[in-house]
């Protein structure tokens, strides 16, 4: 079986996951909102699209897709024959986009073999992976095949910024050295325009950011051309990207912010202004560090009442 088609199995799953516990509307989001909610390409939620279309799950009237029945294990797919190294990463795709969908809530205890089934993997490889995973102290193993995902306070947010501020300033200057002739400095000037696009259109695509993003900070942390600071951007993703623990309430007005302070690192960068580059990026990475211990203390309010 093909990596694409395991892909479109693992999402077809996780939509009628979603759909059957209520978290995804009728009609449902726009093709553009699906892909960046599953992380996938729109050529994907077609697939998906369509076969729920076939499976009576879904009506297409106009441009909507519209629930007219709920879904049941019949409408996915059983767990794909795929190496376990394909699995494993099918897994890690389907993990984060719970997570960004909030399937995945902090305080719930979970069933790995349910995670298995939802990406469309074995129970090995999800708990392979979630064992990897637990490294970053953000899900413990409560029993044998259940987990729990943490809580995570203002000291775990501190020192994971501390982490964060080393990496990217060295990256930083390790990208203001780039030869002329890198294909980063084209990649940069692409997301700047990207940016302004997104700035232009925010109010109808406020949770698109969350890719963007991803792609801005993974793009300045490549240029160390270090596979450990490579490896960085995983628990970055979970934590800033996908919203791990996040209050949404100001996410609108928190997104525009960070589209404009990502805008003058670039516009700094791409005009080789050390001093610039420098000042923006430590600010936005301050207004970010703000930003989580708020949304934090925020979350611990809401619980205590």
């Amino acid at each position: 079986m093909s990596r694409s088609q395991n892909l479109r199995r693992s999402v077809v799953n996780q939509i009628i996951e979603g759909i059957a516990k209520g978290h995804i509307p009728s009609p449902l989001p726009v093709q553009s909102a699906l892909a960046e909610m599953f992380n996938i390409s729109r050529t994907t939620v077609r697939h998906m699209l369509s076969h729920l279309e076939q499976r009576g799950v879904l009506e297409k009237i106009g441009s909507d897709y519209i629930i007219i029945r709920k879904p049941d294990a019949l409408d996915g797919f059983e767990c794909t024959d795929a190496s376990l190294e394909e699995q494993t990463r099918i897994f890690e795709q389907a993990f984060f986009s719970m997570i960004n969908q909030r399937q995945l809530k902090a305080g719930e205890v979970i069933s790995e073999i349910q995670l298995a089934k939802m990406a469309g993997v074995s129970p090995v490889a999800a708990r392979e992976y979630l064992l990897k995973f637990g490294r970053y102290n953000l899900i413990v193993s409560e029993k044998r095949g259940l987990w729990r995902m943490k809580n995570f306070d203002r000291q775990y947010a501190e020192q994971l910024f501390e982490l964060r501020e080393m990496l990217e300033l060295h990256a930083l200057q390790r990208f203001l050295i780039l030869p002329d002739d890198d294909p980063r400095w084209l990649q940069a000037k692409t997301l700047l325009e990207y940016h302004r696009q997104l700035r232009d259109s925010i109010g109808d695509n406020v949770k698109t950011f969350s890719q963007l993003d991803h792609e801005f900070h993974g793009l300045l942390l490549s240029a160390a051309d270090n596979i450990f600071f490579n490896q960085s951007l995983e628990i970055i993703s979970v934590i800033f990207h996908f919203h791990y623990q996040w209050d949404e309430s100001d996410l609108k007005q928190r997104n525009i912010i960070a589209i404009d302070e990502h805008m003058m690192i670039l516009i700094a960068l791409i005009c080789r202004n050390d001093l610039d580059a420098t000042m923006a990026l430590r600010n936005h990475l301050m207004t970010a560090k703000q930003s989580m211990i708020r949304s934090i203390d925020q979350t611990a309010r809401r619980l205590s009442v």
